[in-house]
């Protein structure tokens, strides 16, 4: 369902029904009698359902973690706080950008619409800009012929989906400027190439065994997961056109689990 059309629409039919109220039903009622409750719920929602509307599309969007694709930046189950301008105000509903503020950076953690189904909102790390050459190979990255730099940080453990207890190597990654922690499992591949499908600009990339080089188109950006080898990321459906971009993760709020992550900034 698309929140954001049903919060306009619930908008829309409460304001009518105040606006009717005042220029029209309230002056038909018989002085000290009761509003009919549709007219009375509606003038109580109206406001709220406005400013939650208006919080909603333009300041902040509360989102939850639904997967580990990010650990350890971001858990299952952290509740998250999406900030809406940075990246320029866009209209609800539709999307438009309409007054252009600022553009991803290198390394910023986005929410964005999954380009295959656009109903569906994906966060993952941005690792490459419009016009970069990004290569992966050897689970280093490599943009615009320079290696991004990668620090051994010891080992980090956890239990996946089905109870499987996994010990993966921790590194740390500067993109940037956030030096943030990532997650590879040696043993596993690069990438995986059956999982690669067809996509818009698949032709700016070249696959090989060990990994691939990507030419960024314009307007578009290349997305990772830092828990990369359990993340179905740009590898393998391709770039995040500008116009599904939602907008730029910034802070943990919540976290029924850990409580220890509360108020935990998001880099």
């Amino acid at each position: 369902m698309n929140f954001a059309l049903f919060m306009f629409s619930a908008l829309v039919v409460t304001g009518a029904v105040w606006l009717l109220d005042k220029v029209w039903f309230a002056k038909g009622r018989i002085e000290g009698t009761k509003e009919p409750w549709w007219i009375e719920y509606s003038k109580s929602f109206f406001p709220v359902i406005l400013v939650v509307f208006l919080l909603r599309s333009f300041l902040v969007e509360p989102f939850k973690i639904p997967s580990g694709s990010m650990i350890p930046t971001l858990l299952i189950g952290d509740f998250i706080l999406v900030n809406k301008f940075d990246y320029g105000i866009r209209l609800p509903i539709i999307d438009k950008k309409i007054i252009p503020i600022g553009e991803p950076q290198r390394g910023d953690v986005m929410v964005f619409h999954y380009p295959r189904d656009p109903s569906v909102d994906y966060i993952k790390r941005v690792v490459g800009l419009p016009g970069d050459t990004l290569t992966y190979r050897n689970k280093q990255l490599t943009i615009n012929g320079k290696p991004v730099p990668l620090q051994p940080d010891g080992d980090y453990q956890y239990t996946e989906a089905g109870l499987n207890y996994l010990t993966a190597d921790k590194s740390l990654e500067k993109l940037g400027q956030h030096t943030h922690a990532l997650l590879t499992v040696r043993d596993d591949p690069t990438y995986e190439p059956m999982q690669v499908i067809d996509y818009p600009g698949r032709d700016n990339c070249r696959f090989e065994d060990d990994g691939f080089t990507c030419k960024i188109p314009a307007g578009q950006y290349f997305m990772m997961g830092d828990n990369r080898d359990r993340s179905n990321d740009s590898r393998y459906w391709g770039f995040v056109p500008d116009k599904l971009i939602v907008g730029k993760a910034f802070l943990i709020w919540w976290n029924f689990d850990n409580l220890g992550r509360i108020g935990k900034r998001i880099d």
